[in-house]
């Protein structure tokens, strides 16, 4: 302002020749102080000769970009304006920050507040509470959220499992009419503090032994607030078509937008049912329900090994289940259940089942089911690897590795168009356990091996899917978009370069190729070493007061 009077006063004091000079320069500081975002020190940061890539599926063009106080100020050519940092983007990608619509972060968001594994992915936006499980204190979860400082932001549902065993407790039995009660005013409550929407975990206790009628009745309550269903389905093998029924007959009962959770096609004998399935999506479409799926680009898939137990045998608390498994007449029926999984999916042994993290004996780790059995020193038969899965699960359960899928059918799903990328994974921790790959490298694996090698779908597609289709999907208003106004979070990359480094064999290992990441308007990732920044913060959901 004070420049601006100082001009304004000289331009009666010199001849007029003088006086158009002085002309020329006000015109020049008018119009930089009229650009949105700049003040007299300029711009926080300028990217330069980039390829811009906005996420909204449109074809990439050339521009450069300055960011002020945390949004995306101008996108124009040749920006004329100083700035504190100034990135060099030619050859290289500009797009937004990628959205994970499906993570599990509850428990481990302080064992690496930076989130090198999702931040070295792209990624700056995780939604979290997926398959049932979430924090229930939901105001309290993103009030402790914005505390911590992640390096990424972070958006949560609310857990139809957390919420019923809250009410509950483990029990395989319906709700009365009082637990309803209970259970929908948690919910309620769950979303005026900005829960972004409900998920369920129907393959999990206790989510397993609620019926369809009590998860459209909690769905209810979460679409007065806009919020979105989200379900691990019952069923991803045999059962699959029974399951997508089900999330949409909730999405329609309950009148609210369903995301399907890691569609896929579980089970050497459900390969090639992907046609069938992404048919029923479509038909959905056509009827008018709002209903989009999530993907990891991967043949197998990860979770307990208690997923093999039958449902009954896991109700109520742990000490239930282990005496449960010392009776032999339990034992035998669950070596019979055990049996039949063999032999729907056509195979022998368990060596499909890869142990991710045994707590109560880690040199099990990166072992299958099939190998333990063998240093146990059982006899190499299916009957006797049923015994050694009973005493995992006895012993407090692990995480696992189970391969299953067909390549054929990951492919077909990703061609999708309404279908989006997730890790399904938690923040991880170098050398911690064995785990899926798929918590390091599922978006540089998407644009490495399946845009830039196989060409399964285009770079401008594979972006619009990982930044505005979520951002649409789970209402995060101002992100997703390369657009003036909007959050600056972004991700610039090497379209040649960008790969996932983490195999199942060798799972601790950081993508590769993306060489700034910005969130929040400040520099995270430069040249590819995350600079110490935590600039992340809570996202609430529309119902949020």
């Amino acid at each position: 302002m004070v420049i601006f009077v100082t001009l304004q006063a000289d331009l009666f004091l010199f001849q007029p020749k003088r006086r158009n000079c002085r002309m020329h320069l006000l015109f020049i500081f008018l119009l930089f102080t009229a650009l949105p975002g700049f003040s007299q020190n300029g711009y926080d940061i300028i990217i330069r000769n980039g390829k811009i890539i906005d996420g909204s599926g449109n074809s990439w063009y050339y521009s450069d970009m300055a960011i002020k106080d945390g949004k995306i100020a101008v996108i124009s050519r040749n920006i004329k304006a100083p700035a504190k940092k100034v990135i060099d983007a030619k050859g290289l990608i500009v797009a937004p920050g990628f959205i994970d619509v499906h993570t599990h972060l509850e428990g481990d968001e302080t064992k690496d507040p930076e989130a090198k594994s999702f931040i070295y992915d792209g990624v700056t936006t995780c939604i979290t509470g997926n398959c049932g499980s979430s924090n229930v204190d939901i105001d309290k979860y993103l009030k402790w959220i914005d505390s911590l400082k992640l390096s990424i932001h972070v958006a949560t549902l609310i857990g139809h499992n957390d919420v019923r065993k809250a009410v509950m407790g483990r029990a395989n039995r319906d709700a009365t009419p009082d637990e309803m009660k209970r259970m929908e005013e948690m919910v309620d409550k769950a979303m005026k503090d900005g829960s972004v929407g409900l998920s369920t975990g129907l393959q999990y206790i206790p989510g397993v032994y609620s019926k369809t009628p009590e998860i459209a009745a909690l769905a209810k309550v979460a679409a007065k607030y806009n919020g979105v269903y989200a379900t691990h389905m019952r069923h991803e093998g045999d059962s699959i078509a029974y399951s997508i029924n089900e999330s949409l007959t909730i999405g329609r009962e309950a009148n609210i937008p369903v995301e399907i959770s890691h569609f896929k096609c579980s089970g050497q004998n459900n390969w090639g049912r992907s046609k069938e399935t992404i048919g029923m999506i479509e038909a959905a479409r056509k009827e008018g329900i709002e209903v989009t799926i999530d993907q990891y680009p991967y043949t197998a898939a990860s979770t307990s090994v208690s997923i093999l137990i039958p449902d009954k045998v896991l109700a109520d608390g742990q000490d239930s289940i282990k005496a449960r498994l010392r009776r032999p007449e339990e034992r035998k029926y669950v070596t019979e259940e055990l049996m039949k999984i063999l032999k729907r999916r056509k195979l022998k042994h368990f060596g499909y089942a890869v142990v991710a993290n045994f707590p109560a004996d880690t040199t099990y780790n990166g072992k299958s089911i099939e190998q333990i059995n063998l240093l146990k020193g059982r006899r190499h038969k299916a009957k006797y690897e049923a015994e050694t899965i009973m005493d995992i699960v006895s012993s407090g359960d692990a995480s696992a590795v189970f391969h299953g899928m067909s390549e054929e059918d990951v492919k077909r799903i990703m061609q999708y168009p309404f279908n989006m990328f997730a890790s399904d994974a938690t923040i991880r921790v170098l050398g911690a356990g064995v785990p899926h790959p798929r918590g390091y490298g599922t978006n540089a694996r998407v644009l490495g091996k399946y845009v830039r090698e196989e060409k399964v779908i285009s770079l401008e597609e594979a972006i619009r899917r990982m930044t505005s289709l979520p951002a649409q999907k789970f209402q995060l208003k101002d992100r997703g978009l390369l657009k003036e106004g909007m959050a600056a979070d972004i991700v610039i990359f090497n379209e040649q370069e960008v790969k996932d480094i983490s195999t199942f064999e060798k799972p601790h290992a950081y993508s590769r190729g993306f060489h700034f990441v910005i969130v929040n308007g400040v520099l995270t990732v430069e040249h590819e070493k995350h600079t110490g920044a935590r600039a992340g913060q809570a996202i609430f959901g529309p119902g949020a007061l």
